[in-house]
């Protein structure tokens, strides 16, 4: 129960602030101080600096690549972006697959072999001296884990090369591959916890300090000696973890590198997690389930505006409600979800089906792991919220959601969607200043509080109305088609009346860059 997350609680933080039941009035959400020295990543507001916590945390959180591996992680990448390995397995052909995927797996090593020999010859030499792969198997299982791990760590970085990695290690996985081979491409995931476990000093993850040490620091409009306070306070925390814990096993470098590796965890979750707390406090703070304003109403009707849903606006207020703490939920956990999706599709003797699936041919694989981490998730958030609007079906192993990969891509893209549209909400009090813009808002929405209105009230009612797909099936109410939704609202942007305010504001697109 403790690893597929059911028996964990929703943020106190989070849960103060949702409804229970439907006819209850939410707590409206304070307000994101620019003045707080903790972001709601941070461990005090995001309820995770218990001790328990950092422990269970720390199972799923990657060590920071060295120097050393970000020079293996370039040949990766490099070898990677010339590979054709998906070109050449996922192909529907009478020839033995196994065949094949030995061929191309061996083909594959033999790039990042010359590779290497290019950047460091004498390395590159003994690497390729008998050309006998399975000599070297160390070597590739740790260039293949640090790919990896650092996808973990930045999950929209190596968007197209991950794939080719994590389908090449997957049939390498298979016992006929791994008998041609000599060997196996796979090795565990190094760990923070894995780590100091190894060491003999798991106990560093008890002591209260870790919370000061790991905290991410958030400068917004405070004074700069506040924020140094804060970055010496965080400073001398790791120095004394990294002193008091330091041993003849056990370095104070790899204490700080397993403490800065902790921290990272936390700077993903201000940049992905945040703009799912920040568009809730602006959704909680205009909106209310009980009422609607004038040309504020959430309510949508099938067939009109693209909606596939048929919603009153307090039904609509609760599934937007539920929809976003759903998401915040899953990013709070995506590290774990990754390090489960990896299990999932990376054991041994993992069968799956090449499939159409409507787009292409894709390999169809359940994933036992992440599923019983999702159902721990809903659990949380349906026990929150009180009720529950619309289907709970997750799909992943149909053709909807192929794989755990598919699964994890989807929801990598939420702060990709949520961050622009919260980044031109905070902007328009900035651009009312211009007086020529100042007038163009006042013509056109009344006031800056009416044209964020407006943002908030088009993207709670369409980027939430069941539209994005063929049918209902695939679409609709159910986990993953509340994103199909939302990308579908994404598409549509530069046809709103207030597109025009995004422009200004900066905006360029929901999608970053593809590598």
């Amino acid at each position: 129960a403790a690893e597929n997350g059911s028996q964990q609680q929703l943020d106190p933080a989070l849960a103060a602030a949702l409804p229970v039941g439907a006819d209850a009035a939410p707590a409206a959400a304070g307000k994101l101080s620019s003045s707080s020295s903790l972001s709601s990543s941070g461990n005090k507001a995001a309820g995770t600096g218990s001790r328990q916590s950092f422990r269970e945390r720390c199972k799923y959180i990657p060590l920071r690549l060295k120097l050393e591996e970000r020079r293996l992680l370039r040949l990766l990448e490099a070898a990677l972006n010339v590979s054709e390995y998906t070109d050449k397995v996922d192909i529907l052909a009478w020839r033995s697959k196994t065949s094949r995927m030995h061929a191309q797996i061996k083909d594959f090593c033999a790039i990042l072999s010359g590779l290497v020999v290019a950047q460091d010859y004498k390395r590159g030499q003994q690497l390729v001296a008998d050309r006998d792969f399975d000599q070297n198997a160390e070597f590739f299982q740790a260039v293949f884990e640090i790919g990896r791990r650092y996808k973990i760590m930045n999950p929209e970085k190596m968007r197209s090369e991950f794939g080719k990695l994590v389908y090449m290690l997957m049939d390498s996985s298979d016992p006929g591959v791994q008998e041609l081979l000599g060997f196996s491409c796979v090795r565990p995931l190094r760990t923070v916890a894995a780590f100091l476990e190894e060491r003999g000093r798991l106990e560093l993850l008890d002591d209260p300090l870790m919370e000061a040490a790991t905290a991410e620091i958030v400068a917004g409009e405070r004074p700069r000696a506040l924020v140094a306070r804060d970055i010496k306070r965080k400073e001398a925390a790791r120095q004394a973890l990294a002193c008091k814990y330091k041993h003849a096993g056990l370095t104070e470098d790899e204490i700080l590198w397993a403490i800065y590796s902790t921290s990272d965890n936390n700077s993903y979750l201000l940049f992905n997690r945040d703009p799912i707390d920040r568009m809730l406090q602006y959704f909680t703070s205009t909106f209310r389930p009980d009422s609607a304003e004038e040309g504020a109403s959430l309510a949508i009707t099938g067939g009109r505006g693209g909606a596939r849903l048929t919603h009153s606006h307090e039904r609509q207020y609760n599934y937007v409600l539920q929809s976003l703490t759903l998401w915040r939920e899953i990013s709070s956990d995506m590290f774990k979800l990754w390090y489960l999706a990896e299990q999932d599709m990376l054991r041994q003797g993992a069968s799956y089906r090449l499939c159409d699936t409507g787009q292409g041919l894709n390999r169809v694989q359940g994933a036992p792991g992440v599923s019983r981490a999702m159902s721990g998730i809903l659990s949380r958030c349906q026990a929150a919220i009180g009720h529950w609007v619309g289907s709970s079906v997750v799909h992943l192993g149909d053709h909807n959601v192929p794989n755990a990969l598919f699964f994890l891509n989807k929801y990598t893209q939420v702060p990709q969607i949520l961050n622009p549209v919260v980044l031109v909400l905070d902007e328009l009090p900035r651009l009312a200043q211009n007086p020529q813009l100042g007038d163009y808002i006042a013509s056109v929405f009344g006031s800056v509080d009416n044209a964020r209105k407006a943002i908030l009230t088009d993207f709670c009612r369409h980027a939430f109305d069941g539209s994005g797909a063929d049918n209902f099936f695939d679409a609709g109410s159910c986990i993953d088609g509340r994103l199909t939704s939302a990308w579908n609202w994404c598409s549509k942007v530069e046809k709103k009346s207030y597109y025009p305010i995004f422009r200004l504001a900066g905006f360029v697109g929901f999608d970053g860059d593809w590598k």
